[in-house]
C-alpha cells in the first residue's frame, strides 16, 4: 500500500505537496486557534498561575509525534535518519544559543511563530509584522549579513559524532554505543522510555486528564507533524529534477521563504511544504476565527508595544535559524526523530522563555 501511494504521489509531487501541506496547515491552525495551544502561553501559565496544562499539551504533542515518526519509519515511508535533525554533526552551540534567543524573543513577540501565524489569521496585524520581521532576520542569519557570524559559531563548536563511532545524533544511537546493543534496538527502547515518561507526566495530573481541550490539542498537533513526515516522505525522490526534502512542520525559515516566494513567484513554481503549511495555518485560524465570530483587526497599542514585538521577532528569526527550528520545528518535529540536538533546543527554548517572560514582567511593572 505504501509503495502504491508513493507511486501516485510521485506522479505529481509538487502539486500534491502543495495541497497536502495546505490541508495539514489548516488543521494545525484551526486546532491551535480553537484550543488556545500556545507554547509561550504555557510558560506564562506556569509562572503566573502554576498551571502546567498547556505545557503538558506541548509535551503530549511531542510524544504523539515520536510515536508517529516511529510508525513512519517502520511502515517504510521514509528513513528519518537522513533528515537534517539526525546529522552526526552536533551543532550544540547553535541549539543552545539559538534556542535561548528564540525562547526569550517569543516572550516579547507575544508568542512563537506558530502562535503569530494563528493571530494573523484572526486579524492581528501586529502578528503579521512579527512574521515578516522574523522571516527577514531568519534569511539574514542563513546567508545574509548575519550568516558569517552563525557559520563561525557553528564551525568553532560543532562536534562530529562520527569520530566517536556514531552514525547520527539520535539518543537511540547513543544508548546503543554505550550499551553494545544495535542501533535499532536502542532507538526502540528510547522511544518507549521517552513516550512512557511523557505520558506518565501528562496524565498523572488530574486537571490535565479532565481537560479534553488540552488533550485534543496535543494529539492533533502531534498527528499533524506525523502527517507532514508521511507527505514529504512519500514525495521524496532524490532523482527528481526538484527534490522534495523530507521534513515536517516548522515555521521560521518558511516565514522567509514565503516572502521570497511572493517576490519571485514566476520563477519558483509550486510552493514548497513549508510555505504551504504556513499559508494553511493562517487560513485555518481565519476559518476558526470567523466560525467563532472572533475575527477582529488589531494593531500595535503604541510605540513601546511596536518595539517590543519587533525586537522579539528579530530574536526569533536569528535564534530559529541558529537552532534549526522553533517550538514546533525542533521541540515537536525535531524531537520526534529523537535527535539529541532537538532536545537541547527544546530545553533552551523553555529556559529562554522563562527568562523572557520574567524580564518582560519586570519591564511592565517598572512602567506602571
Amino acid at each position: 500500500m505504501i509503495e502504491s501511494l508513493r507511486e501516485s504521489v510521485l506522479e505529481n509531487p509538487g502539486h500534491i505537496v502543495m495541497w497536502g501541506g495546505l490541508v495539514i496547515g489548516m488543521v494545525f491552525g484551526f486546532t491551535i486557534y480553537r484550543t488556545n495551544f500556545c507554547t509561550m502561553g504555557s510558560i506564562s501559565d506556569i509562572i503566573a498561575l502554576s498551571d502546567y496544562r498547556r505545557f503538558r499539551a506541548w509535551l503530549l504533542a511531542a510524544a504523539v509525534a515520536v510515536l508517529g515518526a516511529w510508525w513512519v519509519e517502520t511502515a517504510g515511508v521514509t528513513d528519518l535518519a537522513n533528515t537534517m535533525y539526525m546529522t552526526p554533526n552536533l551543532n550544540w552551540a547553535g541549539n543552545i544559543i539559538g534556542g535561548a534567543l528564540f525562547g526569550f524573543g517569543m516572550a516579547f513577540a507575544g508568542g512563537c511563530v506558530s502562535r503569530n501565524l494563528v493571530r494573523t489569521g484572526g486579524g492581528d496585524i501586529r502578528s503579521l509584522m512579527v512574521l515578516i520581521v522574523t522571516g527577514i532576520f531568519g534569511y539574514m542569519t542563513i546567508g545574509g549579513i548575519l550568516g558569517p557570524i552563525r557559520a563561525n559559531i557553528e564551525s568553532a563548536s560543532a562536534v562530529d559524532l562520527s569520530e566517536m563511532g556514531l552514525e547520527d545524533q539520535g539518543v537511540g544511537s547513543m544508548l546503543a554505543s554505550v550499551s553494545g546493543m544495535d542501533s535499532a534496538t536502542g532507538h526502540t527502547i528510547m522511544i518507549l522510555v521517552i513516550v512512557a515518561v511523557i505520558f506518565l507526566y501528562c496524565f498523572k495530573d488530574q486537571q490535565f486528564r479532565q481537560s479534553k481541550t488540552h488533550i485534543v490539542s496535543g494529539v492533533v498537533i502531534g498527528a499533524c507533524v506525523t502527517a507532514g513526515w508521511v507527505l514529504t516522505g512519500l514525495a521524496a525522490d532524490e532523482f527528481a529534477d526538484v527534490a522534495v526534502p523530507v521534513g515536517s512542520l516548522t515555521f521560521v525559515r518558511p516565514s522567509g521563504d514565503a516572502i521570497e516566494y511572493l517576490m519571485r513567484f514566476t520563477a519558483l513554481g509550486f510552493p514548497n511544504f513549508g510555505i504551504s503549511t504556513l499559508v494553511g495555518t493562517i487560513l485555518g485560524a481565519f476559518i476558526a476565527a470567523k466560525v467563532a465570530g472572533r475575527f477582529r483587526l488589531a494593531t500595535f497599542a503604541d510605540s513601546t508595544d511596536t518595539l517590543r514585538n519587533l525586537f522579539g521577532a528579530m530574536l526569533m528569526g536569528i535564534g530559529g535559524v541558529m537552532a534549526l527550528g522553533c517550538t514546533v520545528g525542533q521541540a515537536v518535529t525535531g524531537v520526534s526523530t529523537l535527535a539529541f540536538g532537538s532536545m537541547l533546543t527544546f530545553a533552551a527554548i523553555v529556559a529562554g522563555g522563562f527568562l523572557g517572560v520574567n524580564y518582560l514582567n519586570r519591564l511592565i511593572m517598572a512602567e506602571i
